[in-house]
């Protein structure tokens, strides 16, 4: 039995201050929607919370699909590592980047220098798709974060990277793992257009000519589970969490994450989702227990 928990969009706070410079360009909306309305919904005592419960229930390995900061300030990403190093260290924690985390083109630099060694193959080499194997799973992390007009929060993985992807699921068709690719954008999402991953046809066809077993993602800040097409009729859960720093009591689901349950053995794998939630009293307990099997 393998445990795999799963967390996203943490926007991590409080946002640090910023010098007037920094709000040049799209910075500047991001700023003013977290002091009108973000900071309400993302706090730090429901997401330090929620991060105790997670290491309470000792998963063997953690996977952040992104989001962990607000609008692409340089402090803002030691104070994200400092919560990564709280989860777990490199081996045991697996990071891909969200919209948030490459708000601006500067911020891909900041990401990869403070969170590089959470985003790297086995070998420790950084890049997008990267491959981590530990235990009876292999981990896919795909980078769909880019930098957006303001007032956007779109995703593109781009032709490079899902061909590349392709090439790795293709060599992993012939190894008895459980294939989990992490990504921040859904596949499939009830939110506006202007909020979706773009180039989500091709990520389809990959997976239904290659498959997976799991896709993990965020950015909906919701409960989601929706299947996808897999070779030969299969059909592959695509499943999201709401933020882990989201109050309860707003106009998305509270803070959650999700830990999985992963037994069994190529063509016969069981798969468990148990979902852990903030409650109005801000106890968390567990919500639901289902085994992903249509």
């Amino acid at each position: 039995m393998f445990t795999l928990a799963h967390l996203s969009d943490p926007h991590i706070g409080p946002l640090p201050k910023p010098r007037w410079t920094d709000l040049i360009g799209k910075r500047v909306t991001g700023y003013l929607n977290w002091q009108r309305k973000r900071r309400f919904i993302h706090e730090p005592a429901v997401l330090a919370a929620i991060t105790e419960d997670v290491v309470q229930q000792a998963p063997n390995h953690v996977a952040v699909t992104g989001d962990l900061v607000n609008i692409g300030l340089a402090p803002e990403y030691p104070q994200a590592r400092d919560w990564l190093e709280y989860l777990g260290n490199v081996r045991d924690v697996s990071v891909v980047p969200g919209n948030h985390d490459i708000y601006v083109r500067a911020a891909a630099a900041f990401a990869g220098r403070q969170w590089g060694a959470y985003m790297s193959d086995d070998a420790g080499v950084a890049g997008f798709p990267y491959v981590r194997r530990r235990g009876p799973i292999a981990l896919i992390g795909l980078c769909s974060g880019v930098p957006t007009a303001p007032f956007l929060a779109t995703g593109w993985i781009g032709t490079k990277q899902l061909t590349e992807f392709a090439a790795v699921l293709n060599q992993l068709k012939d190894e008895s793992l459980f294939r989990v690719v992490l990504i921040h954008h859904p596949p499939v999402s009830r939110t506006a257009r202007h909020k979706h991953l773009l180039d989500v046809p091709v990520l389809l066809r990959v997976l239904a000519g290659l498959g997976a077993d799991l896709v993990l993602h965020g950015h909906d800040h919701e409960h989601m589970i929706n299947w996808l097409n897999g070779p030969n009729g299969s059909r592959i859960p695509a499943v999201g969490v709401p933020s882990a720093s989201a109050v309860p009591g707003r106009d998305k689901d509270p803070a959650a994450y999700h830990l999985y349950a992963i037994d069994g053995k190529k063509g016969a794998w069981r798969c468990e989702l148990i979902a852990r939630a903030m409650g109005a009293d801000g106890r968390i307990t567990e919500q639901k227990r289902m085994v992903l099997e249509e």
